[in-house]
């Protein structure tokens, strides 16, 4: 487990770079962990995308469908996710979530990811 420097905090990271205290979140913790990522400075877009995610999950405590997420943060396509960030676990990431167990996706072309039925 590591942990990034946000505002002179220290916040921990698992094994796999996920935040450990989904309360320690915000717009700057996205920031700090879109930069490790090398995704450079997320835009108003990503940030909505990310946003809407912790919506869901605040909710339902669940992975969300992504074309619903593209559809509630106002974007006319529907693989915005896919668009925006290399991985839709990538999205989810960024968004101060916790890794979820049961959700994992493949990709054969490194552009397009799809959830993996196998796990």
């Amino acid at each position: 487990m590591g942990s990034i420097t946000v505002r002179n905090e220290d916040i921990g990271l698992s094994g796999d770079g996920f935040i450990m205290d989904r309360s320690r979140w915000d717009d700057n913790v996205a920031q700090k962990l879109a930069g490790l990522e090398g995704l450079g400075h997320l835009d108003q877009e990503q940030l909505t995308i990310i946003q809407t995610m912790r919506k869901h999950y605040d909710k339902y405590e669940s992975f969300p469908i992504l074309a619903s997420v593209c559809k509630q943060a106002g974007s006319r396509n529907r693989d915005c996710v896919a668009r925006r960030f290399r991985n839709p676990m990538l999205a989810w990431k960024l968004a101060g979530l916790p890794k979820p167990s049961n959700i994992f996706f493949t990709s054969f072309d490194g552009e397009r990811y799809t959830p993996n039925p196998f796990y």
